[in-house]
């Protein structure tokens, strides 16, 4: 298992940071690797399904996300296919000031072929959880 974990602070409040990104469908604007991203079902809750397509190391890669937990602070996303599972807990918690700090960590298990080249992936996955985690503080800095 690979994990990548980005703590990022803002001035935006938990009340509008949590439902923006509980609402995945948003990870176009704050996730440096997602391409697209597509309601399948569900309303936002446990049980909502988004279709992602994020771009890799040069290729497109498609997961089905399905919603774990929504409860306040905590958000999980869980996505598959057919060679990784990606584990997501967003933890969105105030600031004394107003704001919010978001922690991001994302447990990617690799199988298949992929199992054997996951060490190898660890720079990219880490390049990737910085580029996100900028990204991510720009987007919610603009909420």
């Amino acid at each position: 298992m690979s994990t990548v974990e980005r703590t990022i602070t803002t001035s935006t409040p938990p009340e509008t940071v949590f439902p923006y990104l509980v609402d995945f469908r948003t990870a176009t604007e704050w996730d440096a690797g997602t391409v697209s991203c597509d309601l399948v079902s569900g309303d936002g809750g446990p049980g909502t399904v988004y279709r992602n397509v994020s771009s890799f190391m040069g290729n497109e890669v498609e997961l089905e996300y399905t919603t774990q937990t929504v409860e306040e602070p905590r958000f999980v996303i869980v996505g598959r296919n057919d060679t990784t599972t990606s584990h997501d807990t967003i933890t969105v918690t105030p600031t004394g000031d107003g704001g919010s700090t978001v922690v991001y960590r994302a447990e990617f298990t690799f199988t298949g072929i992929t199992k054997f080249a996951s060490p190898l992936l660890k720079p990219f996955l880490e390049k990737l959880g910085n580029d996100t985690a900028a990204q991510l503080k720009t987007a919610l800095d603009r909420l």
